[in-house]
């Protein structure tokens, strides 16, 4: 929201009817910010690590130019040791990997268990390790792995739960966010970076409306349910006042959603962050909310003020993730 106008071009007038919300995600991916927006030139694209670097890069710049909603993450630093070597399993690609963790760099390692690709040519690969990323050459394919992409998609018994340090909007035809420009994002990358590791988590949500009305004018847009969702997630994981965020901005969103609520006859929007197959990386919480893997909760506004209300996740379906 900061930087661009936050009022509609031409607002309808109130809604005839009450509306009340839901909103579930239907799209969701974790980038780990820090391999973005150290300030280092991307590697060469003829590098493995290069090519990976760029995927990742394009894919965040793809997400520039719609309104998601992206949350920042400090998780527990761990980077590979590659003082040490690896390890394999008897009779199998189980393969240990020596990594360190935390500022104080405390020695432990992680066991994976390895998926022979399509395309390859080795029955085993050859195993190159850097601090950042493990490399497993499979003869004629080369597979490039960041230790978070380990954590990730293997069950190692490390800790995974993350912290929710900010909310906001990936909205960004210049693409600050992208390129490490956004000054509250580095304040907090910054502030944290010797004991965690930084993580732009992305969603996209689903915004159902119910309402008896059956005027099409009134159907909100996509706009306008991405401001009120994300006034809904600040309010839920930062806090009834958020300290990272200056007067000017809470006050700005608190007019809009005003007028936001007004306009729509909005009586409620219920937020689910859950969704099926969520792993362990989604076990989030923050400062004003204990972790969980999944967060519902209701939302009301009053006078652009946002008030929330826990709710039970027992006995609510989980949305699908949408390809």
């Amino acid at each position: 929201m900061p930087g661009e106008e936050t009022t509609e071009l031409s607002l309808m007038p109130r809604s005839t009817a009450p509306q009340t919300w839901t909103a579930t995600v239907a799209e969701s991916k974790f980038y780990w910010y820090d391999l973005l927006a150290d300030g280092t030139q991307l590697p060469d694209f003829r590098d493995p690590v290069g090519r990976y670097l760029r995927r990742m890069q394009f894919a965040l710049d793809g997400t520039m130019e719609k309104r998601l909603i992206y949350f920042l993450v400090a998780r527990p630093r761990v980077r590979i040791d590659p003082q040490r070597s690896v390890s394999w399993g008897f009779f199998s690609l189980k393969l240990t990997v020596p990594v360190l963790i935390g500022a104080e760099q405390r020695k432990s390692t992680i066991a994976i268990d390895l998926d022979v690709p399509f395309e390859a040519t080795l029955k085993k690969p050859t195993v190159q390790l850097q601090d950042k990323y493990l490399l497993l050459n499979w003869g004629a394919l080369m597979e490039t792995f960041s230790i978070h992409d380990l954590l990730q998609r293997h069950d190692t018994g490390l800790p995974a739960a993350g912290k929710i340090l900010y909310v906001g909007q990936t909205h960004d035809p210049s693409g600050k966010l992208a390129k490490g420009m956004v000054t509250a994002v580095n304040r907090l990358r910054e502030a944290t970076e010797n004991e965690y590791d930084s993580f732009l988590l992305v969603q996209r949500y689903d915004v159902q409306v119910a309402t008896t009305s059956t005027e099409l004018a009134e159907e909100p847009s996509v706009r306008t349910r991405t401001d009120v969702v994300e006034g809904a997630l600040i309010r839920y994981f930062e806090g009834p006042a958020p300290g990272k965020r200056r007067d000017a901005e809470v006050n700005t969103r608190r007019a809009h959603l005003h007028e936001l609520q007004q306009t729509y006859w909005l009586e409620r929007l219920t937020v689910d962050t859950g969704f099926k197959d969520a792993d362990a990386f989604y076990d989030l919480g923050s400062d004003a909310v204990p972790t969980a893997r999944r967060h519902v909760f209701d939302c009301t506004f009053e006078q652009g003020q946002a008030q929330v209300t826990p709710l039970e996740a027992a006995g609510r379906p989980l949305a699908e993730l949408k390809a």
